[in-house]
């Protein structure tokens, strides 16, 4: 399997929780499982085997943009950061329904704030907590 490949397959079980986030996301099953446990493992766990794999001897580096650009050169590296992003966004879409059912917030006027974490992370984050601050108890 190559990079384009396991890229491919990641979006997909990436797409395919989200949506389950949106529709169900107020069913603990898919709190539990799908989305706040067993979907994020799996990609913790094949992030961390490319990073095992690939990391040593790699160019590039975290202390200058220049080596972060050098680093993501290697596509199996850029494919364990693009990894990186798809499990802390969808653990921190699985927090704001869970948080969002605590406040009393309708599952409704979080689901535009799931749709903006799943594709700009930190953007639906402050959504929902501007939307947090609305429904505060």
């Amino acid at each position: 399997m190559n990079p384009e490949q396991l890229f491919s397959i990641l979006n997909l079980v990436a797409a395919l929780s989200w949506l389950l986030l949106a529709a169900l996301g107020r069913r603990a099953w898919v709190q539990r499982t799908v989305a706040g446990a067993v979907v994020p493992a799996l990609f913790a766990a094949v992030y961390t085997i490319l990073i095992a794999v690939n990391w040593w001897g790699s160019a590039g580096g975290f202390s200058t943009l220049a080596g972060v650009s050098q680093l993501f050169s290697n596509p199996w590296l850029l494919l364990a950061g693009w990894v990186h992003y798809l499990c802390f966004d969808l653990l921190i879409g699985c927090w704001e329904v869970r948080d969002a059912q605590k406040r009393g917030v309708p599952h409704l006027a979080v689901v535009p704030c799931l749709a903006l974490t799943f594709m700009f992370g930190p953007a639906g984050w402050l959504a929902y907590c501007g939307l947090r601050a609305v429904y505060k108890k």
